[in-house]
This record gives structure tokens, C-alpha cells and sequence, in this order.
């Protein structure tokens, strides 16, 4: 009988599920089901609409240092389909992708749209079938341990897909890639399969200082600063930018993925430390403040910024310590400028809620991983039942890693599932 594949997600790890197992095992019949009426939408806003497709790192060790979760796990499935892979298989399909300073990969387009279409033409190419607005509602398991089935002789299929708004499917296979669930209750259809996960929680996200003067320096970027979440190990340096709300920009994205379910806990309300001036330390910038007052001696400490800071974020700094417009750096107390040197190096912020970086939204948790063959993307405690991408317990820093392991994680199972369905 002809083998059925049904992939749960209309998205890039969905997608890619689909298109690879339709292309490995043309006699496999294969069919997405999407709960909403949109496809691929993650990709469509992903890198500001330019679709950030994977990260030019070609060392499985470094790569896999960018997920706070999964770390194990992905060290032994890139060794099947790693980023040379992914640029291989979008380039022999005639979409070229180039890379930026940061090592972030786009299409060379700078449209998402390339992606989404690539996708869709590959689809409609391998005879896939895509049903929309269908959402699953539960699975049932057809047939036994000793191979026998409880449902209908005739149909043999391993199982019962109950959906909403729609009739209920039947399937060999059933890849689950619908992304991450934001609720635990939203888990419950797979848990009733046998599964565990780790509930879920926000990932990549903002921090919110409300009431901080500093929001009103809003728009200016730090090259390089160094943040620390304070009565915790969590640390982070790299680019930042103050928002009309509080803090963004990559060194706090990170951070937030790093110290998700810490923060979590914390229900967003906590302390960071931030240094301004990374790598200098607090000593190094005495030293130079000292030096300061003797070579500037004359001059009024607000014209001359010595650190090279925007002037607005160097007024601020000197206001927040006390240090007046016509203050002159040979004036300058010992008292005023081991403040500056504090201030500067290990400025405190209460932090108190967060705020969604949307185009990037991710959720940490998911299936647990010692669940599911990272070889293969199988369930262990279901055969034939596979999951791809956010679904599972893994989730990666801005900068194309989640979807390196949507492309990861759809392809082993593809592999799989085109392997059994031709036995």
C-alpha cells in the first residue's frame, strides 16, 4: 500500500520535512497541515523581512555553543546535515546566499520572499498536498506493539490525525513541526502519546527599565558592553541599543536566551550590571580619569569626552554623577571621579518586565530531547512519530541558528521517514 506521510506546521522545519521526504521517496504520498491560514510566516519576518537562512560557522564546536539549549543534541545531528549542507541545497536550487560582517547568511535578494518561494515551488513540485486552517487536535495510535491494528484492516495505518474543522486523517508517519507551543496546556495532545517536555518559556527578548532617565538617550548604540545578570552566572558582552523602553540589541538578546528560565523564575524582575566602557575594567578607568585631570586640566570635563562616547550619553553619565556643565577636569573631586569610574564600569539598572523581539520570537522548552533520536528526529517511545524544529528542546541565539536547526531537524527526519516508508 502506498505510504502516507502527514508533516504537522506549515513552517521552515514543516516545509523542509516534506519537500526532502517527497524528493527522497516520490511514491510516498505527503501532506502539511497548517492551523492557520498563513505558510512559512516566521521566515517571511525573519531578519527584517531578509530571512537570515543560517550562520557561515563551518565548525560543528563553535555552532553549537550558540543554542542554550540542545547543545548535546545537535553536536551529533549536525554531523548528518550541517550549514554547508543547507547553503548546498538552497544553491542547487538556484538560490544563492551571502554573508554579512556579523556571519549572519541571507539571500542575495535580500527578500525573504526568495525563501518562501523556493519552498512553495518545491512543494507544489513534489506533489505535496498543504490543508490550511487545520489545526490537529489529537493523535490517535492505531496500531499495536505486535504490529496488529486497533482501527480499520483496510486502511493499516499507524494513525489517526483528529483535527479541527476538518475531517480526521490517516497516516504511516507524522513529523511534529508546529513550532513553539507558548503554553504547557497546548502540549497536551502529545503528552497523551507518551511524550515529556520542558514547559515553555520566552526566549530572545528585551529588558524593560521603566522610569530610568537613561530612556531618554533612546536610539544610541554601544559597539561593545559588557552585561551582567546580578546573583547569577549569567554574563554577556557585544552591541546594545537604548530603546524609548529600556534595552535591545544583540548583547542583550543573548543574554536573555541564555538566562530564559533563570528570569522566568525571576517572573522579570531583577538587577544587571552593566559596563560601558568593556574591555576597560573599573582600575584601568581611574587610571585614565587621573591622567585626565592633569593633561585636560583647563577644560570643562562636559567638551572633552575622552572615552569617546556619543556627547548625550556622556552628559547623562556626568549629570547621574553629579558632575556640573562648567567643571573643569583639574576640579574634578577624588570623590566625583571614582563615582564616573563606577558608574561607567558596573552601572546598575533594575530591570522589570520584558518586551517580545517579535521578528526573532522563540520559546525555550519543548519535547525533551532524550526523547527523540537526534540522528533520526524518532520518537523513542512511538515509532514512526518524528519531531522538527522549535517543537523540541532546543533554541538558539539571533543570527540564523534556529533555523540552521529547522533545516537540521526536517532533513534527519525526512531521511528516516523516506527510508521506512520504502521497506
Amino acid at each position: 500500500m502506498q505510504k502516507e506521510l502527514i508533516v504537522v506546521g506549515g513552517g521552515a522545519a514543516g516545509f523542509f520535512c516534506a519537500i526532502n521526504a517527497a524528493v527522497k521517496n516520490p511514491a510516498l504520498t505527503v501532506t502539511i497541515l497548517e492551523k492557520t491560514s498563513k505558510l512559512l510566516s516566521k521566515v517571511r519576518v525573519s531578519g527584517g523581512g531578509r530571512c537570515n537562512v543560517t550562520h557561515a560557522c563551518f565548525s560543528i564546536a563553535e555552532m553549537v555553543k550558540k543554542y542554550p539549549r540542545g547543545e548535546k543534541f545537535l553536536k551529533q545531528s549536525f554531523h548528518h546535515f550541517f550549514t554547508t549542507d543547507t547553503i548546498s541545497w538552497f544553491e542547487e536550487r538556484n538560490i544563492k546566499l551571502k554573508t554579512e560582517d556579523d556571519g549572519r547568511m541571507f539571500p542575495v535578494s535580500n527578500s525573504s520572499e526568495t525563501i518562501i518561494n523556493c519552498l512553495l515551488q518545491q512543494a507544489e513540485s513534489a506533489g505535496i498536498k498543504i490543508i490550511m486552517n487545520c489545526e490537529v487536535l489529537e493523535v490517535d495510535k492505531l496500531s499495536n506493539e505486535d504490529g496488529t491494528y486497533t482501527g480499520d484492516e483496510n486502511l493499516r495505518k499507524g494513525f489517526r490525525i483528529k483535527c479541527k474543522n476538518h475531517d480526521s486523517l490517516t497516516a504511516d508517519f507524522i513529523c511534529v513541526a508546529c513550532g513553539g507551543y507558548h503554553k504547557k496546556e497546548h502540549f497536551n495532545w502529545l503528552a497523551k502519546l507518551g511524550h515529556n517536555f520542558e514547559p515553555p518559556v520566552p526566549s530572545l527578548f528585551t529588558f524593560n527599565i521603566p522610569g530610568n532617565p537613561v530612556v531618554e538617550l533612546m536610539g544610541i548604540t554601544m559597539k561593545n558592553v559588557a552585561i551582567k545578570i546580578n546573583g547569577t552566572k549569567h554574563k554577556q558582552e557585544g552591541p546594545l541599543l537604548i530603546t524609548h523602553w529600556g534595552f535591545s540589541g544583540p548583547a542583550i538578546l543573548k543574554l536573555s536566551a541564555f538566562a530564559a528560565i533563570d528570569l522566568a523564575n525571576l517572573k522579570y524582575d531583577f538587577s544587571i550590571s552593566v559596563n560601558w566602557l568593556f574591555p576597560l575594567n573599573e582600575n584601568l578607568v581611574l587610571e585614565k580619569l587621573k591622567l585626565f585631570r592633569t593633561d585636560l586640566a583647563s577644560q570643562k570635563i562636559i567638551n572633552r569626552n575622552p572615552f569617546d562616547l556619543p556627547q548625550r550619553f556622556w552628559k547623562y553619565h556626568l549629570q547621574s554623577c553629579g558632575i556640573g556643565d562648567e567643571m573643569r577636569w583639574a576640579d574634578l573631586p577624588a570623590k566625583l571621579q571614582n563615582l564616573l569610574a563606577i558608574q561607567l564600569c558596573s552601572q546598575q539598572f533594575h530591570v522589570k518586565g520584558k518586551t517580545t523581539f517579535k521578528d526573532e520570537f522563540v520559546t525555550a522548552g519543548g519535547i525533551k530531547l532524550n526523547e527523540v533520536n537526534a540522528i533520526t528526529m524518532e520518537s523513542k517511545i512511538l515509532p514512526h512519530l518524528f519531531f522538527a524544529g522549535e517543537i523540541l528542546d532546543v533554541d538558539g541565539i539571533t543570527g540564523g541558528f534556529n533555523f540552521q536547526h529547522a533545516w537540521t531537524s526536517g532533513w534527519l527526519a525526512a531521511a528516516k521517514i523516506a527510508s521506512l516508508s520504502k521497506e
